[in-house]
């Protein structure tokens, strides 16, 4: 597994995020038992740079706490059939991993959400990795029943990891 992590984030986190990010990742692929080894690209960053990201990539002109784009298409969440059928679209020629795609996450609302929440910064940066790798593996939410899925997946995910609330 070849996790790339870049910190542009002004806010620090106090304790090891990046352990935390990879520990989530290799869960949620263990979890939603994917047959390869991956590569994911996460980016943590600010308000001002996530708004920016989501204007170009969404057309909504304001900060969000995470953006996932995925490189794989899916017929069905976590279904690999197309992936095994074009290996050179979906593949790492060099390594081999199967190449899921980015996730951008925003250290501001990561804060803001621990709080609103009443939970750990630790536990927030934990949750909104599980949810973007769950869009990495073919999850949405736009219908209640696909929400209560992948609500459910990452509640999983991180109690898996003994991440919780409080």
């Amino acid at each position: 597994m070849h996790i790339l992590i870049e910190n542009e984030a002004n806010k620090s986190l106090s304790f090891d995020y990046e352990k935390v990010i990879k520990d989530v990742i290799a869960e949620s692929l263990h979890f939603e038992k994917c047959p390869y080894e991956a590569e994911v690209s996460v980016t943590l960053t600010n308000n001002d740079e996530i708004r920016k990201s989501n204007r170009e990539f969404r057309g909504i002109d304001k900060p969000t706490d995470v953006l996932s784009f995925p490189m794989v298409d899916y017929e069905k969440p976590s279904d690999f059939t197309l992936a095994e059928s074009s290996r050179e679209d979906y593949f790492n020629p060099e390594t081999g991993d199967l190449l899921l795609g980015d996730i951008v996450l925003n250290v501001d609302r990561v804060y803001e959400q621990a709080e609103e929440y009443g939970h750990s910064v630790k536990r927030e940066l934990a949750f909104l990795t599980a949810h973007s790798m769950l869009h990495l593996l073919g999850y949405d939410h736009m219908e209640d029943s696909e929400r209560l899925v992948m609500e459910e997946k990452q509640e999983q995910i991180l109690q898996n990891l003994g991440i919780t609330r409080g």
